[in-house]
């Protein structure tokens, strides 16, 4: 475990200023990884390994403020069969329900934390295809937050899945595709997004199953959208990522068919994008060029030359996998990199 204070350099040079940054290092690479939303859990997330072989690992870490350290806790630690695509913790800011996170890999499994957290349950493992013991990986999965009983799911088998988690049962099934889906975000109560190896982001209304509407498709034939994230704060914008591209490409859902700006100053891959979630006007982005950038689009609209510049920026000790914006403490992000957990105050 190491902690450093360390300088988030700001984009337009003006100033430099002094940041707070926690680093945690796992005995494992880090894929998967998420804040917790609890306003009694300050500083805890949960974080997953990438290993080849059965099984994989699940740490629950939290920052202890008193010395500056990050700390996983024994007890809340534990295997996971295959490594999780992503993770999340139940949207309960004031915390009214039980304290549960999710993961996705073959399945969606929901876990319970104890109250004194000392253990953690496996409290559902929901199997979305009847027929079989077996269902098509899991890429993503997003809980809703205005309705937290709802967990909509992608699955290379070109479906999303609408979960009711209380009932431990199927809302809803959509072939949202062509091909495999990749990411997929809720927009309000019973609105979701998808992106797929086809190259498109779909909107569903669970209002209208049998339509869905297309709000961009890349421009390279086939050329797969790998990650999508829906602004809380402003759901008319959404912003993808393309398949080994280093832009992030931010949609306006009301004028469909052509970005309302491209972000264009990573130098590889972007693997990971976020909204603030407390700004309809800031997004951040991390890739495989190290960098985690923060983006200010307010000016989107007006002509800038040479295309906009992020108004953050910070170097991390390798290529970036995870990035997460914690709302409820929105003045931190996280990001994952090679065996570490960074958290950034910005």
């Amino acid at each position: 475990m190491v902690t450093s204070s360390d300088q988030i350099q700001n984009g337009s040079d003006e100033q430099s200023k002094r940041s707070e940054i926690y680093t945690y290092e796992a005995p494992w690479q880090i894929y998967a990884m998420n804040w917790s939303i609890r306003r009694d859990k300050k500083y805890r997330l949960a974080i997953t390994s990438l290993i080849e072989q059965h099984p994989n690992r699940v740490e629950i870490v939290q920052l202890d403020e008193s010395n500056g350290e990050i700390r996983s806790n024994p007890n809340l630690c534990f295997e996971h069969p295959y490594p999780p695509t992503k993770t999340s913790f139940i949207p309960d800011k004031e915390c009214q329900r039980p304290d549960l996170f999710a993961t996705s890999s073959d399945f969606l499994r929901l876990w319970r934390i104890s109250d004194d957290e000392s253990r953690v349950e496996l409290k559902s493992c929901l199997n979305s295809d009847k027929n079989s013991e077996f269902s098509g990986p899991l890429t993503s999965f997003d809980w809703n937050e205005a309705d937290p009983r709802r967990i909509g799911t992608s699955s290379i088998d070109t479906t999303c899945t609408i979960w009711d988690i209380e009932r431990e049962v199927v809302d809803t099934q959509l072939i949202a595709h062509d091909k495999e889906v990749y990411d997929i975000a809720w927009g309000g109560v019973g609105v979701f997004a998808s992106v797929s190896e086809d190259g498109s982001v779909r909107v569903f209304d669970l209002r209208d199953k049998e339509h869905s509407t297309i709000i961009y498709e890349s421009g390279e034939p086939s050329t797969p959208l790998v990650r999508l994230s829906w602004n809380k704060q402003d759901p008319r914008y959404m912003a993808t990522v393309i398949m080994g591209s280093a832009k992030i490409v931010v949609l306006d859902i009301r004028f469909p068919a052509l970005p309302v700006v491209e972000l264009q100053r990573h130098q590889a891959s972007v693997n990971a994008i976020a909204w603030a979630p407390h700004s309809s006007s800031h997004i951040c982005s991390a890739g495989d060029d190290s960098q985690a950038l923060i983006w200010d689009i307010s000016s989107v609209g007006q002509h800038v030359e040479g295309g906009l510049d992020p108004i953050l920026a910070y170097t991390a000790g390798a290529e970036v996998e995870q990035l997460q914006w914690s709302s409820s403490q929105p003045d931190w992000v996280a990001i994952a990199f090679s065996n570490k957990l960074q958290i950034l105050r910005v």
